[in-house]
């Protein structure tokens, strides 16, 4: 009974593994990978524009998702006729930006310190705005319960004279950009660039040059087009989207389905956090400073646009003064030490999802054996090896436990084909049989089961940090993050697959037999298509294992033999 236990709860185990890839696949707008279904229905790109230089945020649609009028008054400023821009590009050492003179925006953003996988002379671009990508950074004011029309991310801006391109022995970068006047206020917006950043400095002065106060409203806004990212694999799939932060309900997702649908659910009203675009290896982020109450929102801006973003209320400003409100943009890479000390909760926009308790020690210790070994291929070897010696005294149990069962598979198999027309006999022989040899047909997987979150969390890691892009192992590996060129490594995963397998008791039934080999072989294959780095990470395991398990067979006395697969 307990045999038949064992490989019913295996069997449903990797169903529902199989249930769980494609729901997640679904759940990412892809097609199922084992029962595909009609091809869903994907959310149009952005128009392309007319003319050379698109419009930063097309005329704006009803809001679908936003925090109250003052999201309304954003996409009304939307509405304003486009006028003639110009494209002035910056750049510091790790930064080139495209900022646009219709309301100070930056449209583009390129890493020099990442290269672009698919062509190496050229650099990872984040912010575009193209006719294949909308992605774009945009603040400006709205008016207060007075109404009225004030400078806005539409308004055409003047650029004031300063230095595009960060010098040698300087640290910072200054560029500035005035609004003319309208609503009685004039908005200076100026970003500090600074060496070795990928944070920029973001101060918006209000002037009020009319002849009564004013009391606009701030709003910071990132808007990015709702596709998937281009060459994404189909094996598997990181969250693309915009995220929301708050010390009170913490990091929370919000999907474009659920914006589109009016079901986006998050925390409106904080005096902290930030908003965030976030996908595969970078994010954009803004932040204004702790204590300033904010309205965040999430709304539709067009067909497949949509922007997260934050609106803060200004205290009045008399007529010839000014006042001026400090913010932060994030925009690069999820280095997670870095993001850590930029701003509390942003290194979550680095997601690995309900397993972070476990994945953030383990990315620690990862980084760790790095600035030791000053390899991140070697240094995802040495970190598997620890926590093979870490959960050793479990393994040697689960082994012990095969080894036992190999022991009396062959009492087992005469057993049953000696009674196998006395089904309820036959159990009670079994477990006779499994109380002498003192068996538990469960005790080889338990050990294992408790092992699973750990090195589900070690996958999460692996996928996730942007360290492993470009970074190379050994010879032909030139790229953690990338397939393997010649399937190597996935062969020998898939080899060393099929031998832990072979190294394992045969169950009697043939049809369990077959099953064991089966799920093997099926997984294997996902594999081929998966970032070295990964694979790098489960051969090691497989190697350690067998290793282990060849050890453990010959200590107790039973001799380690590899049992082929017979499918009759």
């Amino acid at each position: 009974m307990n045999d038949i236990r064992r490989t019913i709860l295996w069997v449903i185990f990797g169903f529902s593994l199989v249930l769980l890839w494609d729901q997640w696949q679904i759940h990412n707008g892809r097609q199922a990978t084992f029962f595909p279904g009609p091809p869903a229905k994907t959310a149009a790109a952005a128009p392309e524009a007319a003319t050379s230089m698109p419009a930063a945020v097309p005329a704006a649609t009803p809001v679908q998702q936003s925090a109250g009028n003052s999201s309304d008054r954003i996409a009304k400023a939307e509405a304003q006729v486009p006028v003639v821009r110009e494209r002035v590009q910056v750049s510091s050492d790790v930064l080139k930006l495209n900022f646009d003179t219709e309301g100070g925006s930056l449209v583009r953003s390129e890493f020099l310190k990442h290269r672009d996988q698919k062509n190496p002379e050229a650099y990872v671009v984040l912010l575009d705005e193209s006719k294949d990508r909308v992605y774009l950074s945009q603040s400006g004011l709205i008016a207060g319960a007075a109404g009225g029309s004030l400078p806005t991310h539409k308004t055409p801006m003047k650029l004031l004279p300063g230095v595009r391109e960060l010098k040698d022995g300087v640290d910072e970068l200054v560029v500035k950009f005035e609004s003319p006047e309208i609503g009685g206020v004039r908005l200076l917006k100026t970003y500090t660039l600074k060496r070795g950043s990928y944070t920029i400095d973001v101060k918006h002065e209000v002037q009020n040059v009319g002849s009564a106060p004013a009391a606009p409203q701030l709003y910071l806004q990132l808007v990015r087009d709702g596709n998937k990212l281009a060459g994404e694999s189909s094996f598997y799939s990181t969250f693309t989207g915009p995220a929301v932060y708050t010390d009170a309900k913490k990091y929370q997702k919000v999907e474009f389905s659920d914006i589109e649908k009016n079901k986006a659910e998050f925390e409106k009203q904080s005096p902290n956090g930030y908003v965030a675009m976030v996908q595969h290896y970078f994010a954009s982020a803004w932040l204004l400073g702790e204590g300033v109450q904010r309205e965040i929102f999430a709304r539709k801006v067009d067909t497949n646009l949509y922007a997260v973003g934050m609106i803060a209320p200004l205290e009045a400003v008399a007529p010839g003064t000014s006042r001026s409100v400090e913010a932060r943009l994030f925009v690069g890479p999820q280095e997670e030490k870095k993001l850590e000390a930029i701003a509390p909760g942003l290194e979550l926009v680095k997601d690995y999802g309900w397993l972070t308790i476990l994945a953030k020690p383990l990315y620690w210790l990862l980084d760790q054996l790095n600035s030791i070994l000053y390899n991140w291929g070697w240094s995802i070897v040495a970190l598997v090896l620890l926590l093979k010696i870490a959960f050793y005294w479990l393994n040697a149990k689960a082994y012990a436990s095969m080894a036992k069962m190999k022991a009396v598979t062959p009492r087992i198999t005469e057993m049953r084909e000696r009674l196998k027309d006395k089904p309820q006999q036959m159990q009670q022989e079994m477990m006779r049989i499994y109380r002498e040899e003192k068996v538990n047909p469960m005790g080889g997987c338990l050990p294992i089961m408790i092992q699973i979150p750990v090195f589900i969390a070690l996958y999460w890691v692996l996928l996730s940090s942007v360290e492993m892009r470009n970074a190379p192992w050994i010879l032909w590996i030139k790229d953690l993050s990338a397939e393997d060129p010649y399937y190597i490594l996935p062969l020998l995963m898939t080899v060393t697959t099929m031998l832990q397998t072979a190294l394992n008791p045969t169950p009697p039934d043939p049809i369990q037999a077959k099953m064991m080999w089966f799920m093997p072989l099926i997984f294997s294959v996902m594999f081929f298509f998966f970032p070295s780095g990964l694979v790098l990470y489960w051969l090691t395991n497989n190697i350690l294992s067998i290793a282990q398990q060849w050890v453990i067979n010959t200590r107790m006395g039973v001799p380690p033999q590899f049992n082929l697969p017979k499918f009759k």
